[in-house]
């Protein structure tokens, strides 16, 4: 009982009970999120689209989120954190209960962009509210929970679809509507709003400008110029495009190995039950370690698990690699969100995360464009590729280490000096 009660404070210990509220409403929301999962199959099954149509429509979807991700930040560091997510899941909600009835494809199409800038919106505001009310030093254990959540929401929502699309497409929309609302009603009545409006730091201004009075007034555009934090930016990036050869690529290599679809549907629930069952025990593992140093050795198992996928003919080594990679994106989660939230002066920490997160909806893009030019004229040897980009991600964050920790340090040397001030 002590060592349960022992694991339990290193996981989850000292955290606010604010904390504990977003995570239940990112937990809702996930795993009520599965509509959009079965979007192309409901397209062409229900509505006659044609798959060249019902791939547009996706990407409509798709392009919504890039857009709803720097509005949810913009929004986030002006409204507030908490007017933002209400805005975004009661718009969700709606959005999606107008979808369940429209028959047209372009209204059709019109509805999944619009659902796509409220589905993505969310994420700037979530993490944001998180690293205002979870002190320094307990943040990786945050984010791991958070990362944790979404995978288990995930896991749930690829449960729950299958089961109504083949009751009814109407339903599978509606009960999305359902769950978006039950995350907003979790917001509205036990999250507070988080962000305290500070007074802008004139040091903060000086420092890129060299003119105290003269500086540009923060916004998005600081943190699209902000040198150090788009270099991380550009490595999560590379993180990005290796995790999406899960769902891109790899499937064409396995049907290419004369492997059906079911032990693809293998591989990917093996990652997903690696995550719920372990991500809990990843802030104590790495708690001794430099950041850069973490994320360093995370990439190099992914690079080493997607490398050994140029030797995969059969199910044991996809299964294999599989376990590799997943432990690399297990280590990654924590420090990489926690580097990502140091980096980012307070009064625009949601427009920070809405820059970082644009990096998902990139490599979405990326990955199944060149990937499958890649497989398409090197065969097994994209593979080889994919593994060289995981080690040059892996030696980039061991070079960009100590600048990163030493611009953290000079934020928070800023960030005491103003205390006075706000108060």
């Amino acid at each position: 009982m002590r060592a349960l009660r022992r694991w339990w404070d290193d996981t989850a210990g000292g955290l606010p009970a604010t904390f504990w509220y977003l995570w239940s409403g990112l937990l809702i929301n996930r795993a009520g999120a599965f509509a959009l999962l079965f979007l192309s199959l409901y397209l062409t099954a229900a509505r006659g689209a044609s798959e060249s149509l019902a791939g547009v429509v996706v990407g409509a979807y798709g392009a919504g989120g890039a857009v709803g991700t720097l509005l949810g930040g913009v929004l986030a560091d002006r409204w507030g954190r908490r007017s933002t997510l209400l805005a975004a899941h009661l718009g969700a909600a709606a959005l999606m209960a107008e979808l369940a009835f429209s028959r047209h494809l372009a209204v059709i199409a019109v509805l999944a962009a619009l659902v796509g800038v409220t589905h993505s919106m969310p994420s700037p505001a979530f993490v944001a509210a998180i690293v205002d009310v979870v002190p320094e030093e307990r943040r990786s254990r945050a984010f791991n929970l958070q990362f944790w959540a979404f995978n288990l929401g995930m896991a749930v929502a690829s449960l729950l679809a299958g089961m109504l699309a083949e009751a009814s497409f109407v339903a599978l929309f509606l009960v999305d509507a359902a769950a978006t609302l039950a995350a907003a009603a979790v917001i509205a009545l036990k999250v507070p709003e988080t962000l305290a409006r500070p007074a802008r730091m004139a040091v903060e201004g000086s420092s890129r400008s060299g003119r105290p009075g003269r500086a540009r007034p923060p916004g998005l555009h600081t943190a699209l110029t902000d040198r150090t934090f788009l270099a991380f930016v550009g490595l999560t990036f590379l993180l990005a495009v290796l995790t999406m050869q899960t769902s891109t690529i790899m499937p064409l290599a396995m049907r290419a190995d004369g492997l059906r679809p079911s032990a693809y549907g293998l591989v990917v629930a093996l990652g997903g039950a690696l995550i719920v069952a372990g991500q809990l025990f990843v802030p104590r593992l790495i708690e001794p370690y430099r950041k850069s140093s973490v994320l360093a050795v995370s990439t190099g198992l992914m690079a080493l698990g997607f490398g050994t996928l140029v030797v995969a003919d059969d199910l044991p080594v996809y299964l294999g690699a599989a376990v590799i990679w997943t432990i690399g994106q297990m280590l990654a989660a924590p420090p990489n969100a926690q580097i990502n939230a140091d980096l980012a002066p307070p009064h625009l920490r949601a427009r920070y995360q809405s820059v970082f997160y644009l990096t998902f909806p990139a490599a979405s893009f990326v990955a199944p464009a060149l990937g499958g030019l890649s497989l398409q004229h090197l065969g097994e040897r994209h593979w080889l590729v994919v593994g060289v980009l995981g080690v040059v991600a892996a030696v980039g964050h061991l070079l960009a280490g100590p600048h990163r920790e030493r611009r953290v340090a000079a934020l928070r040397a800023a960030q005491r000096e103003a205390e006075p001030v706000r108060g």
